[in-house]
């Protein structure tokens, strides 16, 4: 029974996710530094700001409630000035007063957490009628209080009510984030480079190309599994050189009792029967000769650059030449890393048995979703859906769907699709629209 852990599906978080392993990774780095300025952001604002500006703004509270008081006890115009001088100096309060004048109706109100900071603070501490006017005078607010007799208008500074700190923390926040994400940025990329290394290489190989040993870094892990990789292909050359060199001996032991046997025929009266020998004998050295070739491969031949137009229409005229006609139609060209011996031969192959099992055959070549398409079609007999995968096995051929008088030994399609296989591809038997069989033979750009 398969538990889950979360309530929800998490298909659509995983298509949001970047395919890259850099990408992740950067998404490991940048997601958590973002979360942690969150954090500390809300944390700074609801414990440091916020304490520091009450405590700001009730201490000028204080101070604007105490200059009221004493200019409303002190009725000497002259003390009243040098009050007024004193909380000027001292204070850092400016004061003006303005006999019969009454709070202004035209200051426009609007959020701020700074003004609502400081008018709680004067509700609690001036016990007259206020307004607050932060856009007044410029680094200036403007406090205006209504007393019986006229209006007081204090004009503070805004450092006494606002602190700094708030733009030093974020932008200290900021650039420290994002000089350590550039430096984990940089330390990352040296990290995944190996790794990139890896998978082209692996790549590569996969598709049959020949890779030299290149130098082993990045974390312990990325190294031992690029040891092992070069270590495999050496293993895999070693493999393939064994069986190559096994099969040849089977097979010049096998060839040299088959022609004595060609030798002693020939010193023979022919007869019906001798000619028999003979055809049995060059039927079995096709079958040899097929057996070594399908055995040996195309490991030794390097890979290059070929122009598939090109090659394709070398096939063709090979066909010609052979009194096979072919349609070639070309889509898209294309320049691809291979091996050029080797792919000809699986193109061959399936243009051959086209021919061969049909009258009509056609070669498209086509790029499709970041591969190579060549598709093979003819307007023969073909093969059951349910038997298409038998004839990729070795000397396995279908009585129902191949006329045994055609020749061959059953190994075309085991060789087409190990070449396309050994390039990273594959070859896989449709339908054609033809009637026939489809080939279509897909490698990856």
């Amino acid at each position: 029974m398969k538990i889950r852990l979360l309530p929800f599906s998490t298909r659509w978080l995983k298509r949001l996710l970047p395919a890259s392993l850099f990408a992740r990774t950067l998404l490991i780095i940048v997601i958590p530094t973002i979360l942690a300025l969150i954090v500390a952001t809300f944390v700074f604002f609801d414990r440091h700001w916020v304490t520091t500006t009450h405590r700001l703004t009730h201490a000028v509270a204080a101070d604007i409630s105490v200059v009221v008081e004493m200019l409303d006890l002190i009725k000497d115009e002259d003390q009243k000035t040098s009050l007024i001088n004193l909380a000027d100096r001292k204070m850092d309060l400016s004061v003006t007063y303005e006999a019969g004048g009454h709070l202004s109706k035209r200051v426009k109100r609007y959020a701020s957490p700074l003004r609502d900071m400081l008018r709680r603070a004067l509700d609690e501490r001036v016990g007259y009628p206020h307004l607050i006017d932060m856009r007044r005078a410029p680094d200036m607010v403007a406090v205006q209080v209504e007393i019986p007799d006229g209006l007081y208008t204090f004009y503070v500074p805004q450092r006494r009510i606002y602190t700094p700190t708030t733009e030093v923390f974020i932008g200290w926040m900021i650039g420290s984030s994002i000089l350590l994400s550039g430096i984990a940025l940089l330390f990352m990329r040296n990290q995944i480079r190996p790794v990139r290394r890896l998978a082209e290489a692996a790549e590569a190989i996969g598709k049959g190309q020949d890779v030299p040993w290149f130098k082993l870094e990045g974390a312990t892990e990325v190294r031992q599994a690029s040891a092992a990789l070069m270590v495999m292909r050496d293993r895999i050359r070693r493999s393939m050189g064994q069986r190559t060199a096994m099969l040849a001996g089977v097979s010049h032991d096998l060839r040299t009792p088959l022609t004595r046997m060609k030798l002693q025929l020939a010193m023979m009266p022919e007869s019906a029967q001798t000619r028999g020998f003979v055809s049995d004998i060059a039927d079995m050295e096709k079958m040899l000769e097929a057996y070594l070739s399908f055995a040996r491969g195309e490991e030794a031949e390097p890979a290059a650059p070929v122009d598939l137009p090109a090659l394709l229409q070398e096939i063709a005229d090979d066909m010609k030449r052979q009194n096979v006609p072919v349609a070639l139609k070309i889509e898209s060209a294309c320049t691809v890393v291979l091996r050029p011996h080797a792919m000809k031969r699986c193109i061959a192959n399936l243009v051959g048995n086209a021919a061969r099992y049909g009258k009509n055959a056609t070669v498209t070549l086509a790029l499709r979703d970041h591969a190579v398409d060549i598709v093979v079609d003819d307007d023969g007999a073909g093969i059951p859906p349910e038997k298409r995968e038998d004839v990729f096995r070795p000397f396995i051929r279908l009585d129902e769907s191949r006329n045994m008088d055609t020749g061959g030994v059953g190994l075309g399609l085991t060789i087409a699709r190990d070449i396309a296989r050994n390039h990273g591809g594959d070859v896989v038997l449709e339908d054609s629209p033809m009637g026939g069989l489809r080939a279509r033979i897909w490698l990856p750009v």
